[in-house]
């Protein structure tokens, strides 16, 4: 009797299993690059500390680049970044940007970036996590949304990185064009 109760509930288990897989196969979206269930720009503003401008800076660099090559190759830096509507770094920030990147080719400028926009406004809140490689001499760079919270919870998606200006080693600013293609 055991035997046949423990086959009857195995047999409703793979049932409802099978059920779910198929619910799960009809209900899965499609996802469609030319249309993103949510689309925003901002501008990430970044201000390396230089001794001298503990003030203003933004980042820190953590390490010192190697001797390989003349283009910051091994250079960790650290950010707590604002993240603006528009260009202009004196814009009340949208969100911060806070994370690493570091310098990781010898032979032209080219940095990998792992962060958390951390928005808290009235217009969001949640994070989105971005990361991967900034190839500088590209005139745009994709970068992966691999998460989020909040108004962005489990999101995923592309950033798509255009330098809007960049004044020697110590500010720079990034238009980030964000596309989510997965928002729950």
């Amino acid at each position: 009797m055991a035997r046949i109760i423990y086959e009857y509930i195995a047999f409703i288990l793979f049932s409802l299993l099978i059920m779910h897989s198929f619910s799960v196969i009809a209900h899965s979206k499609k996802l469609d690059a030319k249309k993103p269930c949510k689309r925003f720009v901002l501008y990430y503003h970044d201000i390396l500390f230089n001794g001298t401008n503990a003030a203003n800076a933004t980042s820190a660099a953590v390490s010192k680049p190697t001797k390989l090559g003349n283009f910051n190759h091994g250079m960790l830096v650290v950010f707590d970044d604002p993240i603006t509507k528009d260009n202009h770094l004196l814009s009340p920030p949208m969100a911060r940007a806070q994370g690493f990147y570091f310098y990781d080719m010898k032979t032209t400028y080219n940095a990998w970036f792992s962060y958390t926009l951390i928005f808290n406004s009235t217009e969001h809140k949640g994070t989105i996590n971005i990361m991967g490689a900034d190839m500088m001499s590209e005139e745009t760079r994709d970068l992966s949304v691999v998460g989020g919270t909040g108004d962005f919870f489990m999101a995923r998606g592309i950033a798509t990185f255009r330098t809007d200006i960049a004044q020697g080693d110590y500010y720079f600013r990034l238009e980030m064009d964000i596309k989510l293609y997965e928002c729950y």
